[in-house]
């Protein structure tokens, strides 16, 4: 043996011996350990004719472990530390065969891969699994075809207890009740969620085992995990489920949320240290800060506790030390993230961005699409804000763009200069830019600017008239801290008596108990509630301020008003702070006065107000470069405790007057921003940059332009550009043509007629040619070519002439269907069928 093996296997024996392997008997636990045990082997050979035989051949098994019973458990090839472990895997499958062992474990004491022959690959471990964790996880057998035939319906997860504020909600009957619960997302999975289960089982079919779904703030990612969970757990593929959060608020909501729809089924629990109830729990919801503390991972749980885990903002929780916890369970790995971080994005691997030679590596490990298996920077499922907004889940801003004096200077090429003299007297100036506000340029007459804007625009709570519920984001915890006292003074003129320096709240680390604050704000109880309105369930503290918390992940679907009172550079931290506002929501659901209730007209949330004071969103859309090689994260710097670092240089405090300089307000529409459309834009880049396709468009030669784009731009390595994915970009609710897209990039259309627009055209010929004589009926005809033509589940039944079917359709009913005049029930589908493209209005 040589010196490489020898101490491969010491460190192979500690390694077992802290997993809780015996070598030994310890007392009356006999050892469990065999060391290079003599089998017998079965080898196919070939003979000199050509023909298979079988024949005995006799191996040495490096280290055979054994169950509780002392049967053959886990087969443990050992190989030299300079070697991989890999290459005694078939060595190691022959043996366990042999030895009819479904576990196999290869180590070369650095490097260690967990095999379960019934699953798949090797996965590599750090740890060695405990034997009771081994034992455990081979209860579960998994079944890969079972999950992908399990039929996925609306209910597929179910409320199981009532909603927030249910018993107030004032339902007259019990279809009120239904439209409540639909309303809510509380019963019934939506559309888009349906279609991530669907497309998680086809990744598993295609053999994948890690999956990401990018799905935009308030799109329900925690109750699509939830289905998720379900999936797994009922058709056998999990025992145990991990999910992990970075932060404590969304522990608690996240187990909140698995317990309405999942306990009747499944436990769930959130993980304490000094607590194993964990192991009686299908659910374990937990931070990777918890985790990580004193390895926790390590010291307490075994690489086969989970058999999936999922990772809730996924983008954060696989950077740093949170990237060990991740890897140290092996199984199926899901990601969820509104915002994932393609490193990879444009990077030559040839010409890297730094002179460190694991930069590649860096980026490899950080990039959220290849981390959770999707390497063509395409996730598994994408649902984004554009498609909320367009089918109505969620809704865009209303923007206030307001410029002071001094940050239109600050922002201005030539930045704002002061001029000063320096200790000799000489005339010397300095240049300021937006990004040292409150770091090296102070001022307190923009801060108190930038207040009163805020409070005089922003949106007032529809039932009780206060300002709305606000989240203000800061540059750092001291300008928290001004911003907060400015706000409490003012609202104390403006509401005399109503507050008693709670109007505004600083939320951010150096606050004791600033986690509960952001639950109590959720929970509409922060520092009190019902201030106005003794019926009406809201928070008495109406402004957070923050810096970096109560961004990712934070649920507050009553927000009507956020705060942008610094400048921010990351289209990351940009979307999620937009994403805070997007979730609609119904504010009669607060309010326990049936009264007061009858005269709100509008309690629904239609939009929220986003105040920039640092034209953040003029920069995402006009300026920032979203082809840029995104930089790697930067070691940790000298902070100021509000995760951001002051720079160098003399600080300077303006000591004179600001005024408004400029203020505009404008709603997003159906579009987006661009920050929430660039996959279009850069394809629209694409096309417009080739001459080939612009020539051939000039000559009208569309069969040859398509042609070339489907051969030449789509499918290839660096883009990755598909129809499909262009069809979801552009938004719009039917399936587009190739032609139409292209026609729209060289403004050949004014833009992408939606499914409607095109069947009222169809109809309006269709009057045209048979000018209908009762226009009494025209309704009634309209309403039956627009379902016969654009649902195919209706032209069956027709077709079929099944017409009890129709008693159960929402879309067009038995009564929809008599209202038809007898003789167009036949001449509308041959119409139809003889003069209108049906794939048009495909979704």
């Amino acid at each position: 043996m040589s010196a490489k093996e020898a101490t491969a296997r010491i460190k192979i024996n500690k390694l077992l011996e802290a997993a809780g392997w015996r070598f030994f008997a310890d007392g009356k636990q006999p050892a469990n350990i065999q060391l290079e045990p003599s089998i017998t082997i079965k080898t196919q050979d070939l003979d000199a004719l050509g023909h298979d035989f079988e024949k005995s051949s006799k191996g040495f098994i490096d280290f055979l472990l054994l169950n509780d019973k002392g049967f053959p458990f886990i087969v443990l090839e050992a190989k030299a530390e300079n070697k991989s472990p890999l290459i005694g895997k078939e060595q190691a499958r022959a043996y366990a065969k042999s030895q009819n062992c479904r576990f196999v474990i290869l180590s070369n004491g650095n490097l260690h891969y967990f095999w379960d022959l019934k699953s798949g690959n090797p996965h590599i471990i750090t740890h060695f699994p405990t034997p009771q964790s081994v034992l455990g996880y081979q209860k579960s057998v998994p079944d890969p075809k079972r999950l992908i035939a399990e039929p996925i319906n609306d209910d597929f997860v179910a409320l199981t207890q009532r909603p927030l504020y249910a018993e107030e909600a004032g339902w007259k009957n019990t279809a009120e009740r239904q439209s409540f619960m639909i309303a809510n997302d509380l019963r019934f999975l939506r559309p888009y969620q349906k279609n991530a289960l669907l497309a998680l089982q086809q990744a598993v079919k295609d053999g994948k085992d890690r999956f990401l779904f990018e799905m935009a703030t308030g799109t329900g990612k925690t109750l699509t995990s939830a289905a998720v969970i379900k999936l797994f757990l009922r058709t056998g593929n999990a025992r145990r489920v991990l999910f992990l959060v970075d932060r404590l608020e969304l522990e608690d909501q996240a187990a909140k949320a698995f317990g309405k729809v999942l306990a009747n089924d499944y436990k769930t629990v959130i993980y304490k240290e000094n607590r194993d109830d964990w192991r009686r729990a299908e659910i374990v919801v937990t931070t990777v800060q918890s985790l990580l503390f004193n390895n926790k991972y390590q010291r307490l749980f075994s690489p086969t506790d989970f058999d999936l885990v999922i990772s809730d903002e996924a983008h954060r929780s696989i950077g740093g030390n949170a990237r060990a916890v991740f890897d140290f369970f092996i199984g199926y790995k899901l990601g969820l993230t509104a915002t994932p971080r393609d490193y990879l994005k444009k990077f030559d691997k040839d010409k890297p961005a730094s002179k460190d030679p694991r930069e590649t590596e860096q980026r490899l490990l950080l990039d959220t699409y290849r981390t959770f298996g999707c390497a063509d920077s395409q996730p598994t499922f994408r649902y984004s804000l554009l498609d909320g907004v367009k089918d109505g889940y969620l809704i865009n801003p209303t923007i206030v763009d307001a410029r002071s004096d001094v940050t239109t200077k600050l922002l201005s090429k030539d930045g704002f200069v002061v001029e000063f003299k320096d200790d000799q007297g000489g005339e010397q100036q300095e240049t300021f830019k937006q990004r040292e506000f409150e770091k090296r340029f102070f001022s307190e007459a923009t801060n108190q600017l930038f207040c009163k804007l805020f409070l005089e625009h922003a949106l007032r709570d529809p039932i009780s008239g206060e300002v709305g519920k606000s989240i203000i984001f800061a540059v750092s915890q001291n300008h928290a801290g001004k911003l907060v006292h400015i706000l409490n003074q003012m609202a104390d003129r403006m509401f005399p008596g109503k507050y008693q320096s709670d109007f505004a709240v600083q939320v951010t680390s150096l606050i004791p108990d600033a986690q509960q604050f952001t639950i109590n704000f959720t929970n509409n109880n922060l520092l009190g509630s019902a201030n106005f309105l003794p019926t009406y369930k809201t928070s008495k503290a109406r402004v957070c301020v923050t810096v970096g918390m109560m961004t990712t992940g934070y649920d507050c679907p009553d927000l009507l008003n956020l705060g942008l009172f610094r400048p921010i550079f990351s289209p990351t931290d940009f979307i999620q702070i937009k994403g805070r506002g997007t979730r609609k929501h119904n504010f009669l659901a607060q309010l326990f006065d049936q009264d007061i209730k009858d005269s709100i007209t509008q309690p629904q949330k239609t939009a929220f107000k986003l105040f920039d004071f640092f034209a953040n969103c003029e920069y995402f859309e006009e300026t920032f470069n979203y082809d840029e090689v995104i930089e790697l994260p930067k070691g940790q710097g000298k902070s100021d405790g509000g995760g951001t670092t002051s720079p160098p240089g003399k600080p300077y405090n303006h000591l004179g007057a600001d005024i408004l300089g400029s203020i505009k307000q404008e709603a997003v529409g159906y579009e987006g921003m661009k920050i929430d459309r660039m996959f279009y834009q850069r394809f629209e880049d694409t096309i417009r940059e080739n001459k080939a396709i612009v020539e051939a468009i000039e000559a009208g030669q569309w069969d040859r332009v398509i042609d070339y784009v489907n051969q030449e731009i789509f499918d290839q390595p660096n883009e990755f550009y598909t129809l499909e994915k262009l069809r979801k970009a552009a938004a719009v609710d039917r399936r587009l043509s190739l032609r139409e897209i292209l026609e729209k990039i060289f403004g050949l259309i004014p833009h992408f007629k939606s499914k409607d627009e095109l069947l009222e055209e169809e109809f309006s010929k269709f009057v045209a040619d048979y000018k209908p004589e009762q226009a009494d009926t025209i309704p009634a005809l309209k309403n039956f070519f627009k379902a016969y033509a654009s649902n195919k589940q209706i032209r069956t039944i027709i077709e079929n002439k099944e017409y009890t079917d129709l008693a159960t359709n929402p879309i067009f009913t038995t009564r929809d269907l008599r209202a038809v005049p007898e003789d167009y029930r036949t001449l509308i589908p041959n119409y139809i069928k003889d003069y209108v493209s049906l794939s048009q209005f495909a979704n």
